[in-house]
Parts: structure tokens; C-alpha cells; sequence
């Protein structure tokens, strides 16, 4: 079967893997000149399979006024005359429900646990270099009531497999030496063991390469894709500038794009940007980064080693813009000085931000739609590298008629 993976994103480009591996013939396009330079770029470059639940949760709502008005505040949103922007807060306004909050995290767990045991597969199958790293996880939080609050959420996880333990300010200091500066503010910790780091766009250009070189997958890029053509009730090709790009069976995993694409087909997908913001700190001599993979809770930052570089990325902008604004950038980088003052050269620090395609629950749309030879898969959000395989896995077997490993239905087009 030909099948055309729309988009050159993480997910795209794992979905693409995935369906060559199953011996499908594949074409991947893409508007830009090469695979994972937008959302997965220079994302946190953790692969946080335990920390899946979502934004959408009944504690964020009496915080909200604050976070929303406060200038440095992590999560921060800006009105604007747009319908998708309201109608999305809206639906996540509904999703901070105790009950649906609680039963997103299972889904979102069961489908990052899956997508976990898939890289460790590929990890040790294939020949991929992406700064991979099994170091684990330490969560910090300042907060006594925050800390309880994460120790509920820990037994919770542990009932749905979820390994983690809490830890006194002593022992996260024992276990990250590199913490000591915060230790007098901590009230504790959580540390997860099996969580993993790596380069995100180090992965996709991987990928994409054994895709092509292993499997056969063909890649055009400077394709920007116009529109889905219809005939029969099928997706006839995808209209480019270039041309029409006929197939079999098509998969829309282009980001924030997807919603232009489907809009026409009345395929309607509930997504917005969430921008989010890094840095990519060179790390010499005499630095102490830290080793574990950290997150600061009080600050919604996290921080990755990938190889001779410190990733700290964190925030949440709902604003609608793609621009980068500095002054989130400076915030991000005086909030690191202040946690790692000797993680890295700060001074010669490399500033991104992306826009992350979310829906309101936190949950990706995977699988079918009306039309019999068109797929989804996107909404990922800021966990696009941790559900990647699992994501792609799914769409993939769905497509070769096999039975899936997971019950599609809790990630379905709503």
C-alpha cells in the first residue's frame, strides 16, 4: 500500500518508520526544508513517560486569575478576536472536571507506558544517536501542599504501573548533588527512575534517515500542502505546489496545520498552540549541570543534559502568536541561574520557542475518520516526543488492519 504522511514533525516522521517497517511504500511531506524544525526542534528533551497528566485538572482553577494576570507567570494567555482560541478554553474549562481529568490520565498513561516499551525496542534494534539517556527523574517542589498533592497523584499512578518514590530535601541532594543550592527551600521530591532524556530532533533526523535508507521511505520537502482532494468518499492526493501526490491511504500528522487541512473535508479538530519556550546551554569545564533529569515544579521548568548541553525549557503561552517574546526567554534564564548557577554558560545559551498542537483534555486524536483511507495523528501537545512511537504504532496497525495493542476508542476524533 502507498500511504502519504502529511507532516515532518517527531510524529510524522515516526508514523512514517513505523509504516515502512510494515513494508508499506511511503511518502512524507513537508513545507519546510528537512524533518523536525518546528514544535520538535529543541523541545525539553524529556521523555516523561510518568508525568502524563493533563493541564486540564480541577487544581489549576483557583490558581488561574494568577496565572494568567501575573507578567512571569509560567502559564500565561492573551485574549485575542479569535473563535478557535475561546472555543478551546471553553471545552478546557469543562475538561478541569475531577472525574475526566482523572480517566485522561489513565488513557494518557497507558498510551505513554506502550510508547516507552517501543523505543526501548527501537533504541536496542536500531542504530539511532539522539543524546539517549535511561537517567531518571526527579521532581522538585517548594510547596508543602503542592508536594502532598503529587504524593496522592504518585499512589494514583502507581495503581496503573507507575514506579516512583518521595524523597526529603536530604535525599533529592543525595540522589542530584547538583541540587544543593535549593535544598534549604525543598519540601521534597519525587523521583521516577525510569524516565528518559534525549534530543528530540536529533531522534526525527534519525529516524527519518533509517526510514529512508533501511526502509525505503521517500521524503519531499519545500512541499507545502495545499489542500486534500476527495473522490468516492476516499482521499484521492494531496495538493501541492508542486503537484498532486496520489495514494492509497493518507495520515495527517502536520501539527497545527492539520486543523487548514481538515476544516474543507468537515473533519473538525479541536486544537490550539501552546508555545512554549528553551534554552540550549552549552555545558565545559567546571560546570555542574545536573545529571538526573530535573524538573522545578514551583517554576514549571525542566532540565535535561543531553550530551554537552543543558536543555531548560518551561511555560505556557496561550496567546495565538508564533513570535517569540524575549522577555520569556529572560525569565527562563534568570529562573535556571537562580536553580543551576553552575549548570552551564548561560551567557552563550541558545533561545527557541514552538508551538505544541493540543486539545483541550490533553489527549492526542488518533486512528480513523468518515473517510476510509484517512488517518490522524496529532494533538500531542508538549508530549509529542514521549507518545511518539506509541502514537505511531497505533495508526500503523490501524492501517494494516491488525488489531491495536490499545482500545483506540479514548483517543478518537471527538
Amino acid at each position: 500500500m502507498h500511504v502519504c504522511v502529511l507532516g515532518g514533525g517527531v510524529i510524522g516522521v515516526t508514523t512514517a518508520y513505523y509504516l515502512a517497517r510494515d513494508g508499506h511504500r511511503v511518502t512524507l511531506l513537508d513545507r519546510r526544508e528537512g524533518v523536525g524544525l518546528e514544535a520538535s526542534f529543541a523541545n525539553g528533551g524529556q521523555l516523561s513517560y510518568s508525568y502524563v497528566a493533563p493541564l486540564a485538572q480541577p487544581s489549576i482553577l483557583p490558581s488561574l486569575p494568577g496565572l494568567l494576570l501575573m507578567r512571569d507567570s509560567a502559564l500565561r494567555f492573551a485574549p485575542r478576536l479569535d473563535c478557535l482560541q475561546w472555543r478551546w478554553l471553553f471545552a478546557f474549562l469543562r475538561a478541569c472536571r475531577k472525574e475526566v481529568a482523572s480517566q485522561t490520565t489513565t488513557h494518557l498513561l497507558t498510551l505513554s507506558l506502550y510508547s516507552r516499551s517501543l523505543l526501548h525496542d527501537l533504541v536496542r534494534e536500531e542504530s539511532v544517536e539522539f543524546d539517549y539517556k535511561r537517567n531518571g527523574k526527579l521532581v522538585l517542589f517548594r510547596d508543602r501542599g503542592a508536594f502532598e498533592q503529587a504524593q496522592r497523584q504518585m499512589e494514583f499512578q502507581a495503581a496503573l504501573g507507575s514506579e516512583q518514590q518521595a524523597l526529603g530535601p536530604m535525599a533529592c541532594t543525595a540522589l542530584e548533588p547538583a541540587v544543593e543550592p535549593l535544598r534549604s527551600e525543598l519540601a521534597g521530591g519525587i523521583y521516577t527512575p525510569s524516565e528518559d532524556v534525549g534530543d528530540c530532533h536529533q531522534f526525527t533526523v534519525e529516524l527519518a534517515r533509517l526510514a529512508r535508507d533501511k526502509y525505503g521511505a521517500e521524503f519531499v520537502y519545500g512541499s507545502q500542502i495545499q489542500q486534500l482532494q476527495v473522490s468516492n468518499g476516499r482521499i484521492a492526493a494531496a495538493r501541492t505546489q508542486r503537484g498532486d501526490v496520489e495514494a492509497d491511504a493518507f495520515v495527517v500528522a502536520a501539527g497545527m496545520s492539520s486543523v487548514r487541512l481538515l476544516d474543507p473535508l468537515a473533519v473538525k479538530l479541536l486544537l490550539y498552540p501552546l508555545k512554549g519556550y528553551s534554552l540550549t546551554v552549552p555545558i565545559d569545564s567546571g560546570h555542574d549541570a545536573p545529571s538526573v533529569s530535573v524538573t522545578d515544579s514551583d517554576n514549571k521548568v525542566v532540565y535535561a543534559k543531553l550530551g554537552d548541553r543543558l536543555r531548560v525549557a518551561g511555560m505556557i503561552d496561550i496567546t495565538g502568536s508564533p513570535n517569540a517574546d524575549p522577555r520569556r526567554l529572560d525569565l527562563l534564564r534568570r529562573q535556571a541561574r537562580e536553580a543551576f548557577p553552575r549548570g552551564g554558560d548561560y551567557n552563550r545559551a541558545q533561545g527557541w520557542s514552538g508551538q505544541r498542537p493540543a486539545t483541550p483534555s490533553g489527549k492526542p486524536v488518533l486512528g480513523s475518520t468518515p473517510y476510509s483511507n484517512l488517518w490522524l495523528n496529532t494533538g500531542q501537545g508538549a508530549l509529542g516526543f514521549t507518545l511518539a512511537c506509541g502514537s505511531a504504532r497505533l495508526v500503523a496497525d490501524c492501517i494494516a488492519q491488525r488489531p491495536p495493542a490499545l482500545d483506540m476508542s479514548p483517543f478518537r476524533q471527538a
